[in-house]
């Protein structure tokens, strides 16, 4: 709606992951480098919304050809289930005979590589989701029969800082020996802030990165807590609001009533911003409105033509 207005290629606050909008806040950037550094068992924490999705599919992009990926996000699998999508994911003939005998497939699959001087990351996303048995036995996995498994298989834990509590549990205390750097994502200060949203900016094509005003961002990082997925909500309604009001700048006051409606705007939608008098609020309803007689227009023309 406001890419054109403000001369963007594409949305700079989109909440999908996408690893082009990576941004390495301090945190950020020492849980990429210890995940490189493949130390066996890694634990990567954070809160929702700091950015653990997209660190990881940056991750998955920068590690090098001889490393095989498999990322397992179901983990509500059981440990034999996560066994067979392991197989499946890497391309290893599953043998139908037992659990067992899939196991050994995937420790024969883990020793021909490093053999050949290649390895393999297994990445567990929600990971606080496993249940204790699977996660104790996923030990299992970087220190199968060899006391170089660590440096063959790498293993990254991943979720909320619940994960570490469930580490704690006396039925997993093997594999927290196993366990190398623990990594914590922390929302980003206001100096990050003030680059995050610069970066995001520079990637969607702003041929200005000054979009938003310096205030604007402080204020930005006042509410956010410098949560990234935060940011981009605000952002985008940002952009919504100035664009509504023809503005071509982001200043503080349109990022007080971008916060006023995210804060009060879905329980009074009769409402209007502070000291605005209603007219943004109307006019932003205008453009919903006229966006939504289009796509019904469209639509219809399309049926039509069918």
């Amino acid at each position: 709606m406001y890419l054109s207005f403000f001369g963007l290629g594409e949305h700079p606050f989109n909440l999908s992951p996408d690893p082009r909008f990576l941004f390495l806040g301090a945190s950020h950037r020492e849980a990429l480098a210890q995940s490189l550094e493949r130390k066996g068992i890694v634990v990567l924490t954070g809160e929702a919304g700091t950015g653990k999705t997209t660190l990881l599919l940056a991750l998955r992009e920068r590690l090098d050809a001889d490393t095989a990926v498999s990322y397992v996000f179901n983990t509500t699998l059981p440990f034999d289930g996560i066994v067979e999508y392991l197989l499946e994911d890497l391309g290893i003939a599953k043998p139908e005979e037992s659990p067992a005998r899939r196991l050994a497939a995937l420790n024969n699959f883990l020793s021909e590589r490093e053999r050949a001087g290649q390895s393999t990351t297994l990445i567990v996303d929600e990971a606080q989701s496993l249940d204790v048995p699977a996660l104790a036995r996923l030990g299992m996995l970087s220190n199968l029969e060899t006391a170089t498994a660590s440096k063959r298989l790498q293993i990254l834990l991943v979720g909320p800082p619940e994960l570490e509590a469930k580490l704690d549990h006396p039925d997993v205390q093997h594999l927290k020996e196993l366990i190398g750097p623990r990594c914590r994502i922390q929302p980003l200060d206001a100096h990050e802030v003030h680059d995050y949203i610069r970066n995001r900016l520079r990637v969607a094509g702003a041929p200005d990165t000054g979009l938003f005003s310096e205030r604007a961002i402080e204020r930005i990082a006042q509410y956010s807590g410098g949560i990234p997925r935060v940011i981009n909500i605000l952002g985008d309604h940002c952009l919504l609001f100035a664009y509504a009001d023809h503005k071509r700048r982001v200043d503080r006051h349109v990022v007080n009533r971008a916060i006023a409606y995210l804060k009060e705007g879905a329980h009074a939608p009769g409402g209007s911003f502070p000291g605005d008098g209603g007219g943004s609020l109307r006019r932003f309803r205008r453009i919903v409105q006229i966006v939504g007689i289009a796509l019904a227009s469209a639509l219809a023309g399309f049926i039509l033509s069918r």
